[in-house]
């Protein structure tokens, strides 16, 4: 019998476990750790409230869950309450799929004032992620600044732009959409560095933006490179520079009449937060150009105003005492997968936020078959049962999957009119429903 410990609840976790069923059937026994007394990682706590159908693909998760040799560990701190080394001796490989859960810096000046936030911080506030439940930022001021050209971008520009009745359907928490129910946000300035053929932008999330009720997109034409270099994209980058293309177009008297805008600010390259009185006020950009692919800096400088900023430019993992870390990439040193003998990585926690909910399907069968070649048919090794053992020891309050569903339920029923769940933003609420 093999007993495989993965840390991680969330995609990267449990496609690795359905690997470890495919390969195995019977003959593993796998338990997913997660800090949190709920499941599901990125799914509940990243993806936008307004994408029901992505988040969809907890289905499929829960049926993991469900079977008879994988269970959910919840409300476990690895570090804290039970320390890697612990975890190597009571299992056959220890998988590390914590995801990227953290801000990247930008190392500019100002990132620290207040009302300036990154995208992690600023998505688990609207998304109700316990740590970021308190974040309180405030959407009084008439100018808002985006920085990045990725799809979070677009999902924090959409969330600041949308009417409280657009958000009908979604999961957005209470206190969230009553802050952006009062906001007077006026204009919403996305600023990247390069121009519209680099951008991240997925043709969906893109042209999401065409059709808010009180928001209208726009670019400067002379942003947009000749209409004949398009052929040389990938289709998917074709459709969304199509996509700019059409804003750039919009007429001036369909722009007014919408209450907030969406400026698309390319080659603007963020070098300074500018603050007063400790909080933001505007921020200094410098004016690039395209050298061989890379911004590169023309000298100009201007002044982006700016009440409210929330910096999308990637996310990293969190280190893990005893684990070796990958400090200028955001993850955990690895080979392939590889940490050291009977420790691995998986998803974003192996190659850095990059690629798809979907991308770490593959990532996890492959772990997995690496993970069969150094393992072998087990060593005996006691598994689940040495590590309730320790937590009994420890008086630890560990949730099982049934306690999930209890949790589940009550945020369910507590939901607002047209809302799927309204979800608890405290670890101590949760663990109070799942007692009943």
């Amino acid at each position: 019998m093999r007993h495989i410990a993965i840390i991680g609840s969330g995609p990267a976790g449990y496609y690795t476990a359905e690997a470890a069923q495919k390969l195995w059937g019977d003959d593993v026994r796998v338990d997913i750790f997660d800090s949190l007394p709920v499941p599901y990682g990125l799914i509940r706590f990243g993806v936008a409230p307004d994408h029901q159908s992505i988040k969809g693909v907890y289905r499929r998760y829960e049926a993991t869950s469900l079977s008879d040799n994988v269970r959910f560990v919840g409300n476990v701190t690895i570090g804290r309450d039970v320390t890697i080394g612990e975890l190597q001796e009571f299992y056959d490989a220890v998988v590390l799929a914590t995801g990227a859960p953290h801000d990247k810096k930008t190392g500019i000046a100002g990132e620290d004032l207040g009302n300036v936030f990154g995208s992690a911080a600023f998505v688990g506030w609207y998304n109700g992620h316990p740590g970021f439940a308190s974040l309180d930022p405030k959407v009084s001021g008439k100018h808002a600044v985006v920085i990045g050209n990725g799809n979070v971008a677009l999902d924090v520009v959409r969330i600041l732009a949308k009417t409280r009745d657009e958000f009908h359907g979604s999961d957005i928490v209470n206190h969230a959409l009553d802050v952006l129910d009062h906001s007077k946000v006026a204009k919403v300035t996305v600023l990247g560095r390069r121009g519209p053929h680099q951008i991240a932008m997925t043709p969906k999330e893109l042209g999401e933006l065409g059709h808010l009720e009180r928001a209208s997109p726009r670019l400067d034409p002379a942003d947009l490179p000749p209409e004949s270099e398009d052929a040389a994209l990938d289709p998917g980058q074709r459709k969304s520079v199509t996509l700019l293309r059409g804003f750039a177009a919009i007429p001036e008297a369909d722009h007014a009449a919408k209450a907030i805008e969406v400026d698309f600010d390319f080659f603007a390259s963020p070098k300074a937060i500018l603050g007063g009185d400790d909080r933001v006020i505007g921020v200094e950009v410098e004016r690039t150009k395209l050298e061989d692919g890379r911004a590169v800096g023309t000298g100009e400088i201007y002044t982006v105003p700016a009440e409210l900023v929330v910096i999308c430019i990637g996310y990293q993992t969190s280190p893990i005492p005893d684990v070796p870390f990958d400090e200028k990439n955001g993850r955990f040193a690895n080979e392939e997968g590889r940490i050291r003998p009977g420790l691995y990585c998986v998803g974003w926690a192996r190659r850095g936020p990059t690629g798809t909910i979907g991308t770490n399907r593959p990532d996890g069968f492959a772990v997995i078959e690496k993970i069969a070649g150094d393992i072998g048919d087990g060593a005996g090794k006691p598994g689940g049962d040495g590590f309730d053992k320790l937590a009994n020891e420890r008086n630890l309050a560990v949730m099982a999957f049934d306690d999930w569903k209890k949790i589940d339920e009550a945020e369910v029923k507590r939901a607002r009119d047209g809302a799927p769940r309204e979800k608890f933003i405290a670890v101590e609420e949760m663990i109070a429903a799942a007692r009943g």
